[in-house]
């Protein structure tokens, strides 16, 4: 009996603690109806605070949760949401300080989106393009951002197993914008003047 209790005790504790989610990422990660997220917004003050954070590492946890399935379902009918579709989403996008972000794969049959956890950039390939850019957290603003053609990532895939990818052309473009999201960068900082 005692052996019950303290499993049903330790299940609680997970439940309560929302998988390593802080409470105000799982009132966020739940806020509003449907599975459009407020997108956060350089056209308010205290999101464009949020737009310049550093955010955290996802956790193993994180990812075995409930709240973390939530997010990606969140995310990605965020980020192609007809009225304001995009190619790429990051977390603090949606108000969630975590290294996580949502790539359009052009490089990949049937374009599919994928999520990278606590993506890092390793490398830098190729000569660097200007390319046409803009971002939904940034409404209505476009402009010409030199980017690197080819990029190495490492990366957690939704079941925590770290991969490195070499990945390439306009993918490699999003994946290095929505990176800069998760360091506060916006590509309105790069821009061509």
């Amino acid at each position: 009996m005692k052996k019950l209790i303290l499993v049903f005790s330790c299940a609680l504790m997970f439940v309560a603690c929302g998988g390593g989610f802080t409470a105000k990422e799982r009132e966020v990660i739940y806020s509003g109806e449907g599975d459009i997220m407020r997108l956060v917004t350089i056209a308010d003050k205290v999101d464009s605070l949020l737009l310049r954070s550093t955010s955290k590492p996802m956790t193993e946890k994180m990812v075995q949760s409930e709240e973390f399935a939530t997010l990606c379902r969140r995310m990605l009918a965020t980020v192609k949401d007809p009225a304001n579709e995009g190619v790429g989403i990051a977390a603090p996008q949606v108000g969630v300080l975590r290294r996580m972000v949502a790539v359009q794969r052009f490089d990949k049959q049937g374009e599919p989106f994928e999520f990278f956890l606590n993506p890092e950039i390793v490398a830098l390939m190729g000569e660097q393009k200007f390319g046409g850019e803009g971002c939904l957290s940034v409404p209505n603003q476009y402009g010409q951002v030199a980017r690197s053609q080819q990029i190495v990532l490492r990366y957690r895939d939704c079941n925590f197993v770290e991969h490195t990818d070499t990945i390439s052309g306009f993918t490699a473009v999003i994946c290095q914008h929505e990176v800069d999201h998760l360091d506060g960068v916006l590509y309105i900082d790069k821009k061509l003047k």
